[in-house]
């Protein structure tokens, strides 16, 4: 079992097919799906009409649209090495690949349910406190096959989507906002991505475990 648990964790894997021992990192990109709702956590240069008019964050059912990755960071003014596990309890940023700004929250309305406004903010990764996110989730670190929930560690909203749904110019599109009770709404799941593989400190905890 020990040689299986460090082959596994010393690939880069695959979005199909994960075990249960893979383990998020960062430095990955990846899709991350709401999973009451079956839409994948998405932005673009779209901004808000109204509330903050920052650059608008959505949920969409489309698998391949390129605007639904999203690099996992360390915390505002820090750096997490790339394939460090990400731990329970951790806070992260979470940065728009392809604008380069990352999932923020702050005390403005969402236009469509009346909830906290998720956007997208900064310029080239960089941002404020506001952009951070701590994960929650079962056992010591997040897992692929796992389901999170990200809680804003300013303003301890959830991160939500209700099924409110957007007209034009982004029909179809869902809101995505933040919550405070937890419920089936705040689930994701880290879907389709490049997954960095785990730092040398991760192996050597699996094995020990396995002696």
């Amino acid at each position: 079992m020990a040689v299986v648990s460090l082959l596994l964790l010393g690939g880069l894997w695959s979005a199909v097919g994960a075990s249960n021992l893979a383990v998020v990192t960062c430095g990955s990109v990846v899709k991350l799906l709401n999973t009451r709702h079956n839409v994948r956590l998405h932005s673009h240069d779209v901004r808000y009409g109204s509330g903050s008019g920052q650059q608008s964050v959505t949920g969409v059912t489309s698998v391949d649209d390129s605007n639904s990755y999203w690099r996992i960071r360390g915390k505002t003014a820090t750096v997490c090495e790339r394939g460090t596990p990400i731990k329970c309890g951790q806070p992260i940023r979470l940065t728009h690949v392809n604008t380069g700004r990352n999932l923020h929250s702050h005390h403005f309305t969402s236009p469509l349910s009346g909830n906290q406004e998720v956007s997208a903010f900064g310029e080239e990764g960089e941002g404020d406190y506001l952009d951070d996110w701590t994960v929650l989730c079962n056992g010591p670190y997040w897992v692929r096959d796992g389901e999170v929930r990200f809680k804003h560690s300013y303003t301890e909203v959830l991160l939500s989507v209700t099924g409110e749904q957007y007209g034009r110019p982004i029909s179809g599109q869902k809101e995505v906002h933040g919550m405070a009770q937890p419920s089936q709404n705040n689930y994701w799941k880290a879907m389709e991505g490049i997954f960095m593989k785990p730092s040398e400190l991760l192996k050597a905890e699996a094995h020990h475990a396995e002696l």
